[in-house]
């Protein structure tokens, strides 16, 4: 009997202390407990448990949930997040101008996935081409943007982007094509093999990119841009100072083509060109599914 009372001594031992505190220490610990006991309460601070043990994982999905609903409301909102990445936006400032259904895919899709900064030599405006009723209340808007307006090409470092994009641009042949500073970016882009998308005219811009010992960077790729069945039908086709078409070929690098306005783009390595404007789409998808397969 002694030894049964002696265990069950023991065994309630580790309640004693408890017991001994008795009165308003009880009661305290019993509070304290309780305390402890309801989720919705927070534990004063120091005390284990404290902090905000429930708040941390739905704090963070709300934030989540903000991002989306102001990617819905806004899409130039999320192209501004520091988590995508960055894409220059490379447009000519020539009176020759820009392509507007061009540029409104290249700007609205890559939207979708990169943080977009758009630049012309000078920090020049736009001048759009090509406006029609498909496309003019959308310019109209674009005018109206703050990031509507261009960075300098000549300031911009090309180690913060991660890709590239050129519309298709007939002023390309009076400005880029003979830019010094997108020669610069442009032979970074090639020794990192980062990815690069130029359409149409635009592809007049990559001509640009040459060695010091005067070869171009981009020798032994295949590439597309305007045929010369398709820059013949424009006026002043005799004046051009530069056919994309012969340039690509005496640089030793392959050149194909389509039927004139047919949708053709070649991927070669980390660079994508579009033959004209009807690629632009097709284009900028090629350029997205780089990117994320990286």
């Amino acid at each position: 009997m002694l030894g049964d009372g002696a265990q069950r001594h023991t065994s309630l031992g580790g309640l004693r202390p408890r017991q001994r505190r008795g009165g308003r220490g009880g009661s305290r610990r019993v509070r304290g407990q309780r305390m402890r006991a309801a989720p919705l309460r927070a534990p004063p601070p120091g005390r284990r448990g404290g902090g905000p043990a429930f708040s941390g994982p739905r704090s963070h999905a709300r934030s989540a949930h903000a991002r989306a609903a102001t990617a819905a409301a806004d899409p130039m909102a999320t192209e501004r997040l520091p988590s995508r990445p960055a894409c220059l936006l490379v447009a000519s400032a020539a009176a020759e101008g820009v392509s507007a259904p061009s540029f409104l895919h290249c700007f609205t899709l890559a939207s979708s996935a990169f943080n977009l900064q758009v630049v012309t030599p000078g920090g020049k405006a736009i001048d759009f081409v090509d406006v029609d009723e498909s496309n003019a209340r959308w310019v109209q808007d674009f005018r109206l943007k703050a990031y509507a307006s261009p960075a300098k090409l000549e300031s911009i470092d090309g180690a913060r982007y991660h890709a590239l994009l050129i519309p298709s641009c007939p002023g390309a042949l009076a400005d880029l094509a003979s830019s010094g500073s997108l020669a610069r970016i442009l032979q970074h882009f090639r020794s990192e093999s980062k990815p690069i998308c130029a359409v149409g005219h635009g592809v007049a811009a990559l001509c640009s990119a040459t060695n010091e010992d005067g070869s171009w960077v981009f020798q032994g790729y295949s590439v597309t841009g305007p045929s010369v069945y398709e820059l013949v039908r424009a006026p002043g086709f005799a004046r051009l100072p530069l056919i994309v078409e012969d340039f690509v070929k005496d640089a030793g690098a392959s050149f194909s083509a389509s039927e004139p306005d047919a949708m053709h783009v070649v991927l070669d390595r980390h660079l994508i060109t579009g033959q004209n404007t009807s690629s632009t789409v097709p284009a900028v998808h090629s350029l997205l599914f780089l990117c994320g397969s990286r």
